[in-house]
């Protein structure tokens, strides 16, 4: 009788904890993706980095093409090295995007660059050795009862390109523009709108120098890597809409899991690069201007057996840059096209203007077509041409690059970009990205 006694005692008292659990008021209003199931999609606000200032179309695009003009340059190149007895990959970093997000028990709020250029996950840590000025106070790891430094043998700690092991594992990790971080690897729960991730692996950086991050507390890579976001949760799809980049409250929206749905859209092909596996290559076939195929060999968008050439899609860089002679084709072909004087004056970032009619007539604008494996992308004027009557001047908002292209994203806006990464392709859907 004893025995059956506490027996029922034990029933009693495990019954009771599971009406407490199910039934009790949430500590917190965020729902837990542990498990990080697909199903469990959720979507994060994104803000451009000159949203709040007092700019015009024409003026923000000019500081975002300046701000990347050194990032191109190291892009463009196989690697860079921190000494000269130690190589890594060149990672696209910066970006032009600041995504929400809450990390640590309890959370602290925080924004940070989204980057689908790069893979590791980072915020400056306490304590700083060299640390740049952020718009919010510097994660403090001792404050936090979720946060966990990872051990060498970890998975994460073998896909760095450069580690050590001391105090947990130790990283380094550069971007193509000099920038750097460098501090120890560990997991936290990061929270994404109203989700809340746990044991998400991440650099604390105590190390870090780069000024194009002051915008933000840190970066988030979305790059096809293990060490990012994407990769680490388990989803096979998201997608972006970035808004126009002169849109008044200039809220964009990053879509992960079930979130991220395209209806009536036809697929490109994701490629693989051996040599730059993060990157989001696509098989471009051709660009049209009004009715004229631009005379440009096919595999001058190709990936070259030395992994370079190709061209990726990234939402860190804003204009499209295509392959020195393809960018002469299309500078020729809009140059025959518009009938206006080619402005020589120099005033602009941009490498194609030219001068407005006197009599501000309307300029006819000829349509410009990325024909990509399986999809003709029909972008509207306003994402490959700007208009500025201050200085008279009218431009494409694309330029060179030698090595390989990127399709960038002033010619993404107001369109739902999806990457499904099960079926290894990215979609185009055109949409109003701030009524998303």
């Amino acid at each position: 009788m004893a025995s059956l006694a506490s027996h029922m005692i034990v029933v009693i008292l495990l019954v009771l904890a599971v009406s407490s659990a199910l039934f009790s008021p949430a500590a917190s209003t965020s729902r837990s993706l542990d498990q990080r199931p697909e199903k469990n999609g959720f979507r994060v606000s994104l803000r451009h980095v000159d949203s709040g200032g007092n700019y015009t179309k024409f003026e923000r695009l000019q500081r975002a093409v300046k701000r990347g003009r050194l990032r191109l340059q190291r892009l463009s190149a196989k690697t860079t090295s921190f000494e000269p007895s130690v190589e890594a990959p060149v990672h696209a970093g910066k970006g032009e995007f600041l995504m929400n997000l809450a990390i640590g028990t309890p959370a602290e709020t925080y924004s940070a660059i989204m980057d689908t250029g790069s893979d590791l996950i980072w915020t400056q840590c306490k304590p700083c050795k060299v640390c740049f000025d952020q718009p919010t106070p510097t994660f403090d790891p001792e404050k936090s009862s979720s946060f966990s430094k990872l051990p060498c043998s970890s998975d994460l700690c073998a896909a760095l390109p450069i580690s050590s092991c001391s105090d947990g594992c130790e990283y380094r990790y550069s971007y193509g523009d000099h920038s750097s971080t460098q501090g120890v690897l560990a997991t936290e729960t990061f929270t994404f709108g109203d989700a809340s991730v746990t044991k998400i692996g991440f650099g604390c950086g105590e190390d870090n120098h780069g000024r194009a991050f002051s915008q933000g507390a840190g970066l988030v890579g979305l790059g096809r890597g293990p060490l990012s976001l994407i990769s680490q949760l388990g989803v096979s799809k998201f997608s972006y809409c970035l808004t126009s980049i002169d849109d008044s409250k200039g809220i964009s929206t990053l879509l992960v899991g079930s979130e991220a749905t395209v209806k009536s859209a036809i697929p490109t092909p994701l490629i693989q690069n051996p040599s730059r596996p993060s990157f989001y290559y696509l098989s471009l076939e051709g660009i049209s201007v009004g009715d004229t195929l631009l005379p440009i060999e096919k595999s001058t968008f190709s990936i070259q057996d030395d992994g370079s050439g190709g061209l990726i899609i990234d939402s860190g860089t804003t204009i499209t840059h295509l392959e020195d002679s393809a960018f002469a084709a299309l500078k020729k072909e809009f140059i025959s096209q518009m009938k206006l004087d080619v402005d020589a004056s120099g005033s602009t970032e941009l490498e194609l203007c030219f001068t407005l009619p006197p009599d501000a007539s309307p300029v006819d604008v000829p349509q410009l077509v990325f024909h990509f494996e399986g999809v003709d992308l029909k972008l509207p004027k306003e994402n490959y041409i700007i208009e500025d009557s201050a200085l008279r001047v009218i431009c494409l908002t694309m330029g060179s690059l030698s090595g390989m292209s990127i399709f960038g994203n002033f010619q993404q806006q107001n369109i739902v970009v999806l990457h499904d990464l099960e079926k290894e392709t990215i979609s185009f859907a055109p949409a109003q990205c701030n009524q998303l």
